[in-house]
C-alpha cells in the first residue's frame, strides 16, 4: 500500500458538486491499494499514521501526533499512487489492485484508523470521479509504502 499523506488545516472532498467529506486539522490520505496488500501492510501504516509525529508543539518543533491534536482524517482512494512510468509515457497500472479487492482494503485501513483515533474517518466516493481541495499546512507531505518499512 502507497499512501500520500498531507498535514492539512482543512481539506474536503467534492462529487458532482457536492461536499461528501470534509475535516478542519489532521490528514488528507491519499491510499493506493497494491495487488499483494494484506492485513499486515494495513496495521502497519495504520500505526505509522496515528502515531507520526508531525504536528508542531508549543516550542514550535514537529512533536505531537495526530492523536495529541485531536485531528482528524480525510481518506481518498487513489489507484494512481501505483503507476508505472518506466516504459514510454502513458502510465501501466499493473500493479494496483482490481476494484474489489481495493475497496476492501481501503475499507478495512478506513475503518482500523478510526477504531484507533476514536472517531469517524471521512472519505471521498471509491471509483467515483472527485474534486479534492485542502490547505496543506506547513507544507509538510510524507510518502508512505508498507512495501518499503526499512
Amino acid at each position: 500500500m502507497r499512501i500520500v499523506l498531507q498535514r492539512v488545516s482543512e481539506a474536503r472532498v467534492e462529487v458532482n458538486q457536492e461536499i461528501i467529506g470534509s475535516i478542519k486539522k489532521g490528514f488528507l490520505l491519499l491510499v493506493g491499494v497494491e495487488l499483494n496488500d494484506n492485513a499486515e501492510d494495513i496495521e502497519w501504516l495504520c500505526e505509522k499514521i496515528v502515531n507520526m509525529r508531525i504536528f508542531n508543539d508549543l516550542d514550535d518543533k514537529m512533536n505531537l501526533s495526530l492523536l495529541d491534536v485531536n485531528g482528524e482524517i480525510l481518506s481518498i482512494s487513489q489507484f494512481t499512487l501505483h503507476a508505472n512510468i518506466k516504459k514510454g509515457n502513458r502510465p501501466s497500472f499493473i500493479k494496483a489492485a482490481k476494484s474489489d479487492l481495493a475497496n476492501e482494503m481501503y475499507n478495512c485501513l478506513n475503518a482500523q484508523l478510526s477504531e484507533l483515533i476514536g472517531k469517524e474517518i471521512k472519505t471521498g466516493r471509491f471509483g467515483a470521479d472527485m474534486k479534492v481541495s485542502l490547505i496543506n499546512d506547513g507544507p509538510v507531505t510524507i510518502l508512505l509504502d508498507s512495501k518499503n518499512k526499512q
